[in-house]
């Protein structure tokens, strides 16, 4: 075959096709459909649309319930996982805005399932977020970010971390023991935000402020360069007010 024919004329394979013709036969039911049904309104021959459902279900993309078939796991799973995709995108977009906006790296952040998670941040070469250097995850103590999520941690959740993670110098401005990163926490929490300078990166400065989306630890945060330092807390203050009119909508979709 000539390449302008196979590039015309993909193959394509039957089966694969009629098993999405399926799926979306099923998705146009909120309550499920019997085979026969399905069968029907996908003109499919009804032995092939059995031997379809029982792959589907055997799969987890479908299951049979009293009779009909519905959605099940890994369909819903794909589901769930695009749409975080999607709503990620869309944090994303709204970070670079304000990140443009302000002149600074932006990040968002929640903790989850024991371990922080920085979840978008802006990637403007003009304005580089900081090279992670050393695992977010296991350097909480010494950046803004971290430091955010720990003071809202409630106390066993927060020795757990510290028991995974213990406190350690990793530049000689980052905090140096458990007593002092405490002390910082409790100056966190009354203040409602983070400022760190150095203690993660050289030459860098943070701060960080809690989001509140449902009950998850979450917090946005910037970064700039250490000789912009007179910069930080007004940079904040504005990031801050952004977060109330449009990011913490935003958040919230993607922080559970």
């Amino acid at each position: 075959m000539a390449n302008g024919e196979s590039v015309s004329h993909p193959t394509l394979i039957g089966s694969v096709q009629r098993a999405l013709r399926l799926l979306e036969a099923v998705a146009a039911h909120a309550d499920g459909a019997p085979a026969k049904q399905l069968a029907r309104e996908t003109g499919l021959p009804l032995a092939t649309t059995y031997h379809l459902l029982r792959t589907l279900t055997h799969e987890g993309y479908l299951r049979r319930e009293n009779g009909v078939f519905v959605f099940g796991e890994a369909a819903e799973f794909l589901g769930r996982a695009g749409a975080r995709s999607r709503q990620r995108a869309h944090v994303s977009e709204a970070l670079a805005l304000a990140g443009r906006e302000l002149g600074a790296a932006v990040y968002f952040a929640v903790y989850r399932e024991g371990e922080v998670d920085v979840v978008a941040v802006t990637d403007d070469p003009d304005r580089p977020p900081v090279e992670e250097w050393v695992d977010f995850r296991t350097t909480a103590h010494a950046h803004a970010i971290g430091q955010c999520l720990l003071a809202q941690l409630d106390e066993a959740s927060r020795k757990e971390h510290l028991a995974r993670y213990p406190v350690q110098s990793i530049t000689p401005f980052s905090v140096r023991s458990e007593g002092d990163l405490l002390h910082r926490l409790d100056t966190v929490r009354r203040d409602q935000v983070a400022y760190e300078q150095q203690e993660y990166a050289m030459g860098t400065v943070c701060s960080a402020f809690p989001v509140h989306v449902s009950s998850a630890a979450a917090a946005l945060a910037v970064s700039l360069p250490a000789e912009e330092l007179h910069r930080l807390r007004a940079v904040t203050d504005r990031l801050r007010t952004m977060a109330e009119a449009t990011l913490t909508t935003l958040a919230f979709s993607i922080s559970i």
